[in-house]
C-alpha cells in the first residue's frame, strides 16, 4: 500500500538480523539468571563439600594454634607460614570455588552463545549523555527493575520469615548449646533456607528471562524498508538479477544456434517447437544439442535449412522432447524408439543421397 507506514518496526526480525546482534555482542542476558546460577551452585557447594571444606582446615589450623609456639616470628619465617595456609585453603576450597565458577559461567552459556566482540567496548556518546541516563534512570527498564526487586525483596522476606518464624525458639535455645552441636543445626536451617531461596529464584529468573528476552526481540524488529534492504543486500537486486537472467539467457541461446550445425537431425513440431539431436556412431544414445519453442524454434530451423541439416516433422516426438531433454543431456529412455527411427531415416537419405 502507498500509505503504508514503512518507518514503524512491525516485522520480525530475520536470521541475519540476529547474527549481526549477537557479533554486535547485543543478546538476552537476565542477571536473575545468572544470580541463580551462583546460589544454586553455592547450595550445591554447601550440602556437599562443607563437612570436607571444614575437615580440611580444621585440622591445618589447630595444629598451627597448638604449635604456635614454635612457629618463627622473622621475616622468612611469616613467609613460609603465609605459603601453608595459603596451601592448605587452596587444598579445602578449590574444587568448591571451581564449582562456583563453572555455575557462573553456565549462567551465561544457557542464556545465549558464546560472544566475541568488542563493540560494548567502544566509548559511545549516549552512555556519558545526560539525557540518555535520565532515559535509564526512568525509562521502563528501570522502573521494572526497581519493581523487580521489590517483588523479590517482600517474597525472600515472606520466604525466610515463613522457615524462621516456626524454629524461632530453636534458634533462641542455640546460645545455650554445645558449640559441636552449632554448627550441625545451623547447617540444616541454611540449607533449609538456601533450598527456598533457590526456589523462588528460579521463579524470580525464569520470568525475567522471558522479560529480557521480550524487551531484546522487540529492539531486533524491523521495519518493511529494512527488510527490503536486507533482501537487496542477501539475495540481490531483482532489476539486476533480472538482467543477469537476460544475459545468461542471450549467451545459451548463442551456444545453442552455434551447434545446431553439428546437429544430426532436427525435430519439429512443426513451428511451435525444434529439437536439435546428434548422433554419432559410438555414442549411447543422441544428445540433445539445442531447443526451442517460438522463435527460438524457428531460429534453429533456420540455422538448419542454411547449414543442410535435415529437419523432420514428428509434433508428438517434438513435444515431449522439449518437455523431457535438457540441453546437452541424453534423449530419456522412453524415447529412444521413436528417435532410433527418426535418425535411421535420416541415415538411409543420406545415403540414397551420395548414390
Amino acid at each position: 500500500m502507498a500509505d503504508e507506514d514503512t518507518s514503524e518496526k512491525t516485522q520480525d526480525p530475520t536470521q541475519k538480523r540476529l547474527d549481526d546482534a549477537h557479533e554486535r555482542g547485543d543478546v538476552v542476558k537476565s542477571q536473575e539468571v545468572n544470580t541463580w546460577f551462583v546460589i544454586a551452585g553455592a547450595a550445591l557447594v554447601i550440602s556437599s563439600f562443607s563437612g570436607s571444606v571444614g575437615a580440611g582446615i580444621e585440622l591445618p589450623m589447630r595444629n598451627l594454634l597448638a604449635n604456635a609456639h614454635l612457629i618463627r616470628t622473622d621475616g622468612p619465617g611469616l613467609l613460609a607460614l603465609a605459603k601453608n595456609i595459603e596451601l592448605v585453603l587452596f587444598a579445602a576450597l578449590g574444587v568448591p570455588l571451581l564449582l562456583l565458577l563453572i555455575a557462573a559461567l553456565a549462567g551465561n552459556l544457557v542464556q545465549h552463545r558464546l560472544v566475541w566482540s568488542s563493540e560494548p567496548l567502544i566509548p559511545k556518546f549516549s552512555k556519558i549523555s545526560p539525557l540518555a541516563g535520565a532515559k535509564r534512570l526512568f525509562g521502563a527498564q528501570a522502573a521494572a527493575n526497581f519493581l523487580k526487586g521489590l517483588v523479590k525483596l517482600v517474597a525472600l522476606a515472606a520466604v525466610m520469615t515463613a522457615i524462621l518464624w516456626p524454629e524461632r525458639h530453636r534458634v533462641d535455645a542455640m546460645v545455650r548449646l554445645d558449640p559441636s552441636m552449632i554448627m550441625p543445626a545451623t547447617k540444616t536451617l541454611s540449607m533449609q533456607l538456601i533450598g527456598a531461596v533457590v526456589a523462588l529464584l528460579a521463579a524470580v529468573a525464569a520470568a525475567d528471562y522471558f522479560f529480557q528476552y521480550r524487551q531484546w526481540f522487540e529492539r531486533q524488529k524491523m521495519s518493511l524498508q529494512e527488510v527490503k534492504e536486507e533482501y537487496k543486500q542477501s539475495e540481490g537486486d531483482p532489476h539486476i538479477k533480472g538482467r543477469i537472467r537476460q544475459l545468461r539467457q542471450m549467451r545459451m541461446k548463442k551456444r545453442m544456434m552455434a551447434a545446431v550445425p553439428t546437429a544430426s537431425v532436427v525435430i519439429t513440431n512443426p513451428t511451435h517447437f525444434a529439437v536439435a539431436l546428434k548422433y554419432e556412431p559410438g555414442m549411447s544414445a543422441p544428445i540433445c544439442v539445442a531447443k526451442g519453442a517460438d522463435a527460438i524454434a524457428f531460429r534453429i530451423r533456420e540455422v538448419a535449412n542454411k547449414n543442410d541439416i535435415p529437419i523432420v516433422e514428428n509434433p508428438p516426438l517434438a513435444r515431449a522432447l522439449h518437455a523431457t531433454v535438457d540441453v546437452d543431456d541424453e534423449i530419456p529412455v522412453e524415447h529412444y524408439h521413436a528417435v532410433a527411427e527418426v535418425i535411421g531415416f535420416v541415415m538411409r537419405l543420406r545415403r540414397r543421397g551420395a548414390r
